[in-house]
Protein backbone atom coordinates (compact mmCIF):
# COMPACT_ATOMS: atom_id res chain seq x y z
CA UNK A 1 0.00 0.00 0.00
CA UNK A 2 1.34 3.41 -1.00
CA UNK A 3 0.08 6.23 1.22
CA UNK A 4 -1.63 9.17 -0.48
CA UNK A 5 1.29 11.57 0.11
CA UNK A 6 3.64 9.37 -1.94
CA UNK A 7 1.27 9.13 -4.91
CA UNK A 8 0.63 11.34 -7.93
CA UNK A 9 -2.79 12.53 -9.00
CA UNK A 10 -4.56 14.75 -11.51
CA UNK A 11 -2.50 17.81 -12.56
CA UNK A 12 0.26 16.68 -10.18
CA UNK A 13 2.84 18.64 -12.18
CA UNK A 14 1.44 21.72 -10.38
CA UNK A 15 -0.99 20.46 -7.73
CA UNK A 16 0.74 18.46 -5.01
CA UNK A 17 -2.31 17.67 -2.88
CA UNK A 18 -5.93 18.46 -2.03
CA UNK A 19 -7.66 18.57 1.35
CA UNK A 20 -11.22 18.84 2.60
CA UNK A 21 -11.71 19.87 6.22
CA UNK A 22 -15.02 20.03 8.08
CA UNK A 23 -15.31 21.82 11.44
CA UNK A 24 -17.97 20.29 13.70
CA UNK A 25 -19.03 20.63 17.34
CA UNK A 26 -21.23 18.54 19.60
CA UNK A 27 -24.39 20.36 20.70
CA UNK A 28 -24.25 19.26 24.34
CA UNK A 29 -20.80 20.72 25.09
CA UNK A 30 -19.36 24.27 25.08
CA UNK A 31 -16.70 25.11 22.49
CA UNK A 32 -13.19 23.81 23.16
CA UNK A 33 -11.91 27.09 24.63
CA UNK A 34 -14.68 26.90 27.26
CA UNK A 35 -14.54 23.15 27.86
CA UNK A 36 -13.21 21.74 31.11
CA UNK A 37 -10.73 18.87 31.06
CA UNK A 38 -13.53 16.51 32.10
CA UNK A 39 -15.79 17.71 29.28
CA UNK A 40 -13.02 17.19 26.72
CA UNK A 41 -12.54 13.66 28.02
CA UNK A 42 -16.29 13.03 27.67
CA UNK A 43 -16.16 14.22 24.05
CA UNK A 44 -13.24 11.88 23.35
CA UNK A 45 -15.04 8.95 24.96
CA UNK A 46 -18.25 9.68 23.07
CA UNK A 47 -16.36 9.55 19.76
CA UNK A 48 -14.50 6.40 20.80
CA UNK A 49 -17.82 4.64 21.47
CA UNK A 50 -19.25 5.41 18.01
CA UNK A 51 -16.10 4.42 16.06
CA UNK A 52 -17.38 0.89 15.24
CA UNK A 53 -20.43 2.51 13.58
CA UNK A 54 -18.25 4.81 11.45
CA UNK A 55 -15.92 2.21 9.91
CA UNK A 56 -13.06 3.02 7.48
CA UNK A 57 -10.58 1.23 9.75
CA UNK A 58 -10.05 4.38 11.81
CA UNK A 59 -7.79 4.09 14.86
CA UNK A 60 -8.13 6.11 18.07
CA UNK A 61 -4.84 7.69 19.21
CA UNK A 62 -4.37 9.93 22.24
CA UNK A 63 -1.72 12.61 21.74
CA UNK A 64 -0.21 11.78 25.12
CA UNK A 65 0.52 8.25 23.87
CA UNK A 66 2.36 9.50 20.76
CA UNK A 67 6.04 10.46 21.00
CA UNK A 68 7.12 13.92 19.85
CA UNK A 69 8.87 12.71 16.68
CA UNK A 70 5.76 10.81 15.55
CA UNK A 71 3.56 13.82 16.28
CA UNK A 72 5.80 16.07 14.20
CA UNK A 73 5.91 13.48 11.42
CA UNK A 74 2.10 13.71 11.27
CA UNK A 75 2.37 17.51 11.04
CA UNK A 76 4.85 17.16 8.16
CA UNK A 77 2.35 14.92 6.36
CA UNK A 78 -0.44 17.48 7.06
CA UNK A 79 -2.41 14.86 9.02
CA UNK A 80 -2.55 17.03 12.15
CA UNK A 81 -1.98 20.77 12.58
CA UNK A 82 1.15 22.26 14.22
CA UNK A 83 -1.00 23.83 16.98
CA UNK A 84 -2.62 20.48 17.71
CA UNK A 85 0.77 18.76 17.99
CA UNK A 86 1.86 21.38 20.54
CA UNK A 87 -1.13 20.80 22.84
CA UNK A 88 -0.61 19.70 26.42
CA UNK A 89 0.27 16.00 26.46
CA UNK A 90 -2.90 15.15 28.39
CA UNK A 91 -5.19 16.70 25.77
CA UNK A 92 -6.32 15.78 22.29
CA UNK A 93 -7.06 12.68 20.23
CA UNK A 94 -6.51 11.99 16.56
CA UNK A 95 -8.36 9.36 14.53
CA UNK A 96 -6.41 8.03 11.53
CA UNK A 97 -7.01 5.22 9.07
CA UNK A 98 -4.23 2.99 7.68
CA UNK A 99 -3.99 4.90 4.39
CA UNK A 100 -3.70 8.14 6.40
CA UNK A 101 -6.05 9.91 3.99
CA UNK A 102 -8.68 10.25 6.76
CA UNK A 103 -7.79 12.23 9.86
CA UNK A 104 -10.12 13.50 12.57
CA UNK A 105 -8.66 15.79 15.24
CA UNK A 106 -10.70 15.79 18.44
CA UNK A 107 -10.55 18.88 20.67
CA UNK A 108 -8.33 20.94 18.40
CA UNK A 109 -10.00 24.34 17.76
CA UNK A 110 -13.37 22.59 17.40
CA UNK A 111 -14.62 19.34 18.92
CA UNK A 112 -14.09 17.64 15.54
CA UNK A 113 -11.88 18.60 12.61
CA UNK A 114 -12.62 16.03 9.89
CA UNK A 115 -9.94 15.93 7.20
CA UNK A 116 -9.81 14.01 3.93
CA UNK A 117 -6.56 14.22 1.98
CA UNK A 118 -5.47 13.16 -1.49
CA UNK A 119 -2.73 13.66 -4.06
CA UNK A 120 -3.21 15.97 -7.04
CA UNK A 121 -6.42 17.85 -7.82
CA UNK A 122 -9.07 15.59 -6.26
CA UNK A 123 -11.61 17.85 -4.57
CA UNK A 124 -14.72 16.13 -5.97
CA UNK A 125 -13.88 12.65 -4.67
CA UNK A 126 -12.61 14.08 -1.36
CA UNK A 127 -15.78 16.08 -0.66
CA UNK A 128 -17.91 13.02 -1.42
CA UNK A 129 -15.93 10.95 1.10
CA UNK A 130 -16.03 13.78 3.65
CA UNK A 131 -19.83 14.09 3.38
CA UNK A 132 -20.23 10.31 3.65
CA UNK A 133 -18.06 10.22 6.79
CA UNK A 134 -19.75 13.31 8.25
CA UNK A 135 -23.20 11.75 7.80
CA UNK A 136 -22.12 8.53 9.53
CA UNK A 137 -20.87 10.55 12.51
CA UNK A 138 -24.07 12.62 12.52
CA UNK A 139 -26.14 9.43 12.69
CA UNK A 140 -24.59 8.84 16.11
CA UNK A 141 -24.21 12.29 17.67
CA UNK A 142 -25.98 15.67 17.50
CA UNK A 143 -24.01 18.57 16.02
CA UNK A 144 -24.27 22.20 17.14
CA UNK A 145 -26.37 23.61 14.30
CA UNK A 146 -28.48 26.71 13.64
CA UNK A 147 -31.16 26.94 10.95
CA UNK A 148 -30.02 30.53 10.36
CA UNK A 149 -26.23 30.14 10.51
CA UNK A 150 -25.60 26.47 9.75
CA UNK A 151 -22.91 24.55 11.64
CA UNK A 152 -21.66 26.48 14.67
CA UNK A 153 -17.92 26.75 15.22
CA UNK A 154 -15.60 28.28 17.79
CA UNK A 155 -14.22 30.76 15.24
CA UNK A 156 -17.04 32.60 13.39
CA UNK A 157 -15.04 32.47 10.13
CA UNK A 158 -15.70 28.70 9.96
CA UNK A 159 -19.45 28.85 10.65
CA UNK A 160 -22.03 27.86 8.04
CA UNK A 161 -20.75 24.94 6.03
CA UNK A 162 -17.71 24.54 8.30
CA UNK A 163 -15.87 23.63 5.09
CA UNK A 164 -12.30 24.53 4.21
CA UNK A 165 -11.16 23.19 0.86
CA UNK A 166 -7.47 23.64 0.20
CA UNK A 167 -5.03 22.93 -2.58
CA UNK A 168 -1.23 22.69 -2.29
CA UNK A 169 0.43 24.06 -5.44
CA UNK A 170 4.07 24.13 -6.63
CA UNK A 171 4.75 27.42 -8.47
CA UNK A 172 8.48 27.60 -9.31
CA UNK A 173 8.09 29.08 -12.82
CA UNK A 174 5.76 31.88 -11.66
CA UNK A 175 8.39 32.65 -9.03
CA UNK A 176 11.21 32.69 -11.59
CA UNK A 177 9.27 34.99 -13.94
CA UNK A 178 8.44 37.37 -11.07
CA UNK A 179 4.68 36.87 -11.41
CA UNK A 180 3.96 35.51 -7.92
CA UNK A 181 2.84 38.93 -6.52
CA UNK A 182 0.24 39.23 -9.32
CA UNK A 183 -1.02 35.70 -8.65
CA UNK A 184 -1.31 36.40 -4.92
CA UNK A 185 -3.31 39.55 -5.66
CA UNK A 186 -5.69 37.70 -8.00
CA UNK A 187 -6.24 34.93 -5.43
CA UNK A 188 -7.05 37.47 -2.71
CA UNK A 189 -9.42 39.33 -5.06
CA UNK A 190 -11.28 36.05 -5.65
CA UNK A 191 -11.91 35.78 -1.92
CA UNK A 192 -9.36 33.03 -1.34
CA UNK A 193 -6.57 32.63 1.22
CA UNK A 194 -3.03 31.84 0.12
CA UNK A 195 -0.63 30.67 2.79
CA UNK A 196 2.46 28.61 3.45
CA UNK A 197 2.51 24.82 3.46
CA UNK A 198 1.33 24.48 7.08
CA UNK A 199 -1.59 26.91 6.77
CA UNK A 200 -2.26 30.10 8.70
CA UNK A 201 0.85 31.87 9.94
CA UNK A 202 3.29 29.70 7.99
CA UNK A 203 5.57 30.72 5.13
CA UNK A 204 5.86 29.30 1.63
CA UNK A 205 8.75 26.84 1.38
CA UNK A 206 10.20 25.43 -1.81
CA UNK A 207 7.78 27.52 -3.92
CA UNK A 208 4.82 25.62 -2.42
CA UNK A 209 1.64 27.51 -1.50
CA UNK A 210 -1.68 26.52 0.05
CA UNK A 211 -4.87 28.00 -1.45
CA UNK A 212 -8.15 27.77 0.46
CA UNK A 213 -11.60 29.38 0.60
CA UNK A 214 -12.26 32.31 2.95
CA UNK A 215 -16.07 32.20 2.91
CA UNK A 216 -17.93 29.39 4.68
CA UNK A 217 -21.18 31.18 5.55
CA UNK A 218 -23.92 31.99 3.02
CA UNK A 219 -22.47 29.69 0.38
CA UNK A 220 -22.99 26.00 -0.40
CA UNK A 221 -20.35 23.27 -0.25
CA UNK A 222 -20.84 22.78 -3.99
CA UNK A 223 -20.06 26.43 -4.73
CA UNK A 224 -16.99 26.42 -2.47
CA UNK A 225 -15.56 23.45 -4.37
CA UNK A 226 -16.50 25.03 -7.72
CA UNK A 227 -14.75 28.32 -6.83
CA UNK A 228 -11.57 26.63 -5.55
CA UNK A 229 -11.38 24.46 -8.66
CA UNK A 230 -11.88 27.50 -10.90
CA UNK A 231 -9.05 29.51 -9.35
CA UNK A 232 -6.79 26.43 -9.18
CA UNK A 233 -7.30 25.67 -12.86
CA UNK A 234 -6.35 29.28 -13.71
CA UNK A 235 -3.20 28.99 -11.59
CA UNK A 236 -2.28 25.67 -13.24
CA UNK A 237 -2.71 27.35 -16.62
CA UNK A 238 -0.50 30.31 -15.63
CA UNK A 239 2.20 28.11 -14.09
CA UNK A 240 2.36 25.89 -17.18
CA UNK A 241 2.57 28.98 -19.38
CA UNK A 242 5.40 30.35 -17.23
CA UNK A 243 7.21 27.01 -17.56
CA UNK A 244 7.03 27.30 -21.34
CA UNK A 245 8.54 30.79 -21.09
CA UNK A 246 11.50 29.76 -18.92
CA UNK A 247 12.01 26.62 -21.06
CA UNK A 248 12.86 28.85 -24.04
CA UNK A 249 16.24 29.42 -22.38
CA UNK A 250 16.80 25.68 -22.17
CA UNK A 251 20.50 25.88 -21.26
CA UNK A 252 19.89 28.09 -18.22
CA UNK A 253 16.94 25.99 -17.06
CA UNK A 254 18.76 22.67 -17.48
CA UNK A 255 21.84 24.12 -15.78
CA UNK A 256 19.79 25.26 -12.77
CA UNK A 257 17.97 21.92 -12.51
CA UNK A 258 21.08 19.75 -12.86
CA UNK A 259 23.09 21.91 -10.45
CA UNK A 260 20.37 21.21 -7.86
CA UNK A 261 20.42 17.51 -8.76
CA UNK A 262 24.22 17.44 -8.55
CA UNK A 263 24.27 18.98 -5.07
CA UNK A 264 21.59 16.58 -3.77
CA UNK A 265 23.29 13.56 -5.31
CA UNK A 266 26.80 14.41 -4.07
CA UNK A 267 26.53 16.40 -0.85
CA UNK A 268 27.83 14.98 2.42
CA UNK A 269 25.47 17.00 4.62
CA UNK A 270 22.49 19.22 3.90
CA UNK A 271 19.93 21.15 5.95
CA UNK A 272 16.18 20.71 5.66
CA UNK A 273 15.79 24.28 4.35
CA UNK A 274 18.39 23.86 1.58
CA UNK A 275 16.91 20.49 0.61
CA UNK A 276 13.43 22.07 0.22
CA UNK A 277 14.74 24.72 -2.18
CA UNK A 278 16.77 22.24 -4.23
CA UNK A 279 13.88 19.77 -4.37
CA UNK A 280 11.70 22.51 -5.83
CA UNK A 281 14.11 22.65 -8.79
CA UNK A 282 14.24 18.84 -8.93
CA UNK A 283 10.43 18.55 -9.03
CA UNK A 284 10.29 21.12 -11.82
CA UNK A 285 13.02 19.31 -13.76
CA UNK A 286 11.28 15.94 -13.35
CA UNK A 287 7.88 17.30 -14.41
CA UNK A 288 9.43 18.91 -17.51
CA UNK A 289 11.25 15.70 -18.45
CA UNK A 290 14.70 17.24 -17.98
CA UNK A 291 15.72 14.82 -15.23
CA UNK A 292 15.34 11.24 -16.44
CA UNK A 293 16.81 9.66 -13.30
CA UNK A 294 13.75 10.42 -11.15
CA UNK A 295 9.97 10.01 -11.24
CA UNK A 296 7.15 11.55 -9.18
CA UNK A 297 7.23 8.75 -6.60
CA UNK A 298 10.92 9.30 -5.88
CA UNK A 299 10.49 13.07 -5.69
CA UNK A 300 7.61 12.64 -3.22
CA UNK A 301 9.75 10.28 -1.12
CA UNK A 302 12.64 12.75 -1.19
CA UNK A 303 10.37 15.58 -0.05
CA UNK A 304 8.88 13.50 2.77
CA UNK A 305 12.00 11.84 4.17
CA UNK A 306 14.19 14.94 4.10
CA UNK A 307 11.84 16.61 6.62
CA UNK A 308 13.25 16.41 10.19
CA UNK A 309 10.68 14.17 11.88
CA UNK A 310 10.05 11.80 8.97
CA UNK A 311 13.80 11.52 8.42
CA UNK A 312 14.07 10.21 11.98
CA UNK A 313 11.11 7.87 11.39
CA UNK A 314 12.95 6.59 8.28
CA UNK A 315 16.06 5.96 10.40
CA UNK A 316 14.06 4.47 13.27
CA UNK A 317 15.87 6.55 15.86
CA UNK A 318 16.24 10.06 17.26
CA UNK A 319 19.25 12.05 16.03
CA UNK A 320 20.44 15.62 16.69
CA UNK A 321 20.32 18.41 14.11
CA UNK A 322 23.96 18.00 12.96
CA UNK A 323 23.62 14.25 12.44
CA UNK A 324 20.28 14.79 10.67
CA UNK A 325 22.03 16.93 8.07
CA UNK A 326 24.51 14.10 7.44
CA UNK A 327 21.85 11.37 7.37
CA UNK A 328 19.64 13.51 5.11
CA UNK A 329 22.39 13.50 2.46
CA UNK A 330 22.72 9.71 2.77
CA UNK A 331 18.96 9.11 2.50
CA UNK A 332 18.76 11.33 -0.61
CA UNK A 333 21.37 9.17 -2.33
CA UNK A 334 19.56 5.96 -1.25
CA UNK A 335 16.24 7.10 -2.70
CA UNK A 336 17.78 8.37 -5.95
CA UNK A 337 19.48 4.98 -6.48
CA UNK A 338 16.36 2.92 -5.72
CA UNK A 339 15.26 0.66 -8.59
Amino acid sequence: MINWYLQSGKSSDVVISSRIRLARNLSEFPFVNKCTKQQKEKIEEKIRQILPNIGYGIKFLKLRDIDDITKMSLVEKHIISPDFAMKETSEGVVLINDEENISIMINEEDHLRIQILGSGLELDSLINLAIELDEKIQDNIIYAYSKKYGFLTQCPTNAGTGLRASIMVHLPALTKTGNIPKILEVINNFGMNIRGIYGEGSKAQGNIYQISNKQTLGITEKDIIKNIKLITEKIIEQERLARKIIAKDSITLEDTVYRAFGILNNCKKISSEEAKELLSEIRLGTDLGIIKELDDLKVNKLELYTKPANLQKYLGKKVDAYERDIKRAEIIKEIIKEK
